[in-house]
C-alpha cells in the first residue's frame, strides 16, 4: 500500500487528543492517516521574519506531521487575502463580499510555490499525494513543475460556485487550468461537480468523456462525487465517555425541564447565524405558548478575526442576540445563550445528546459534519431532531432531517415547532435512517472511495508525456 501524503493549509498534531481546536476536516484526515500511514504537510499557523522552508517534523499516532512557518506578507496575501477574502466568499456564493486584488492573487501563487518547493523532497516515488481544499488549488501544478510524477488528487471541501459566479474571478480560467495537473478531483455533491464541469466545458472548451473524465490541452482528470463522513464509531464512543456523560447531566440540570435547541458553528457568514436567530425570534413571537419551554444554545467560536467581514458578523450577532433576549427574557429564563468559544469534542458530544433539536442552517456549506455528529451522539431510544439547511452538502445524504430554507424565518420557525411536537416513533424512524447512512458512508468510506480511485490511475510515463500542463 502506498503511503499517503496529505497536504492542507493547516495541520493538527497527532496527539490523539479530543481538542476543541480540531475541526471536522482535521478529524477526518487524522482518521485517514492513522489507517494508511504517511505524512501530513502544511502551514504551522506560525509567522517567521523570513521564509526559510525549514520543516518541523512531529511523529506519532502512525503518521508524521511536517509544517513550515510563513512570513507576514504570505499570511496577509495568501491566507487572509486570497483564500479568505476572495475564494471563500466566492465559493459560498457571496460575490458581494469577495475582494479581487492582484496582490492577493500573487501572494496565493507565491505561497503555493513555496509549499511545493518545501514538500517535494518529502515525497517518495510510490506515494499518493492528496491535496485538500481551496487554499492549495494550484499546488498540484507546482509539484508537476518540479518533476513530481506521482498520482496527485485534490479534494474540495467547500462548494464550487456556478460558472457565472466563478466568472467574476479575474483569473478564473487560469486557476481552473492548473487543476488539470491533478489525476483526480473530488467534490461533496453532484451539484458542485457539475458546476466545475460546466465552467471547464463552456468557458474553457474542455471535453467531457465517459467515466467522469474531462480532457483539456492533452491532460485528463477524473472528477468524483465523494461526500466526507465522520468516524461514526469513534464519535459514538465519545458520546459515552465520562466527560460526555458529565456534560449531559450538566446541561440537563441547567435546562430545568426546558427543551434545548443547539447550534454549533464557526463564526462565519456562510453559516446563516443571523438568519437562524431571526427564525428563532419569529418562533418566539408566533408561539408564545412555547416561549418559556425552550432555549437556544448557540456555540460560535470566532475565526479569521483579521478579516473585516468576520468582525461585522460577530458584532451583528451580539446585537441581535441582545435584542432577542431583551424582548423575550424573563426573570427565570433567557431565550438565547450565545457563547463565543470552542469546546472539546467530548464535551460537544454531551451537549448534542442533551439537546432536543440540532439546528444546522448554513446558507451554503460544502458538507457540514456537525449535522452528522449531532445524529451520531443521540440516544437511540429517545433521539433529538435534526433541522438541516437544504443548502448544506449533508442534505443530499440526510433527507430524513427536517430540511429548511435557511433564508426563510417562517420555515425555521415552523421546523422548530414541528421538531418539538414530533412523536417519538417518528423521531426514532428519522434517526435510524440517518444513522444508517452515517455509519455506511463514514470517514473511512470517504477515504477509501477517494484513495482507491486515485490509486487506480496509471502512473504517467515521463518519457511518453510531459507531466506539466
Amino acid at each position: 500500500m502506498s503511503r499517503l501524503i496529505v497536504i492542507s493549509n493547516r495541520v493538527s498534531a497527532p496527539t490523539g487528543s479530543h481538542s476543541g481546536a480540531q475541526g471536522g476536516l482535521a478529524v477526518a484526515l487524522q482518521s485517514a492517516l492513522k489507517e494508511m500511514g504517511g505524512i501530513w504537510f502544511g502551514w504551522s499557523g506560525e509567522q517567521t521574519d523570513a521564509f526559510t522552508g525549514q520543516v518541523n517534523l512531529h511523529r506519532g499516532d502512525g503518521y508524521t506531521t511536517a509544517t513550515v512557518d510563513l512570513e507576514e506578507q504570505d499570511i496577509e496575501e495568501y491566507y487572509n487575502g486570497y483564500a479568505n477574502r476572495t475564494l471563500w466568499p466566492l465559493f459560498h456564493y457571496r460575490i458581494d463580499l469577495a475582494e479581487y486584488e492582484r496582490g492577493f492573487a500573487g501572494g496565493y501563487q507565491r505561497a503555493n510555490e513555496r509549499f511545493a518547493e518545501t514538500v517535494r523532497p518529502l515525497i517518495e516515488e510510490e506515494d499518493a499525494v492528496w491535496i485538500q481544499d481551496y487554499h492549495m488549488i494550484p499546488l498540484g501544478q507546482e509539484l508537476r513543475n518540479r518533476g513530481c510524477a506521482n498520482r496527485i488528487g485534490f479534494f474540495l471541501h467547500t462548494p464550487w460556485p456556478p460558472r457565472r459566479l466563478l466568472g467574476t474571478l479575474p483569473e478564473a480560467a487560469e486557476l481552473v487550468e492548473t487543476m488539470f495537473a491533478y489525476d483526480l478531483i473530488g467534490f461533496h455533491t453532484d451539484e458542485w461537480l457539475q458546476s466545475f464541469c460546466d465552467f471547464a466545458r463552456l468557458d474553457m472548451g474542455a471535453e467531457l468523456e465517459e467515466g467522469g473524465v474531462i480532457r483539456y490541452k492533452g491532460r485528463s482528470v477524473r472528477v468524483l462525487v465523494c461526500p466526507i463522513g465522520i468516524d461514526a464509531r469513534e464519535f459514538r464512543e465519545l458520546s459515552a465517555s465520562d466527560t460526555a456523560r458529565d456534560t449531559f447531566q450538566q446541561m440537563e440540570l441547567s435546562a430545568t425541564g426546558r427543551a434545548m435547541i443547539v447550534g454549533v458553528d464557526r463564526l462565519d457568514y456562510s453559516k446563516g447565524l443571523e438568519e437562524r436567530f431571526l427564525g428563532y425570534q419569529r418562533f418566539l413571537r408566533e408561539h408564545p405558548e412555547e416561549r418559556k419551554e425552550v432555549f437556544l444554545l448557540q456555540i460560535a467560536p470566532p475565526s479569521r478575526a483579521a478579516v473585516e467581514s468576520y468582525q461585522r458578523i460577530r458584532n451583528a450577532l451580539e446585537t441581535l442576540s441582545g435584542k432577542i433576549n431583551g424582548e423575550h427574557a424573563d426573570l427565570d429564563w433567557v431565550p438565547i445563550r450565545y457563547v463565543n468559544q470552542g469546546y472539546p469534542r467530548d464535551v460537544l458530544a454531551g451537549v448534542y445528546r442533551a439537546s432536543k433539536i440540532g439546528l444546522v442552517t448554513p446558507l451554503r456549506d460544502g458538507m457540514n459534519l456537525v449535522a452528522k455528529e449531532y445524529v451520531a451522539a443521540q440516544d437511540p431510544e429517545d433521539p433529538g431532531v435534526l433541522i438541516l439547511s437544504r443548502f448544506a452538502g449533508a442534505a443530499d445524504q440526510m433527507p430524513d432531517a427536517v430540511l429548511v430554507n435557511p433564508h426563510s424565518a417562517e420555515e425555521i420557525s415552523d421546523a422548530i415547532l414541528q421538531a418539538l411536537r414530533m412523536p417519538r416513533a417518528e423521531r426514532i424512524r428519522r434517526w435510524r435512517a440517518m444513522m444508517e447512512g452515517i455509519e455506511r458512508e463514514d470517514v473511512l468510506w470517504w477515504r477509501k472511495r477517494f484513495t482507491d480511485a486515485l490509486l487506480e490511475v496509471p502512473l504517467a510515463d515521463p518519457e511518453a508525456e510531459d507531466a506539466t500542463v
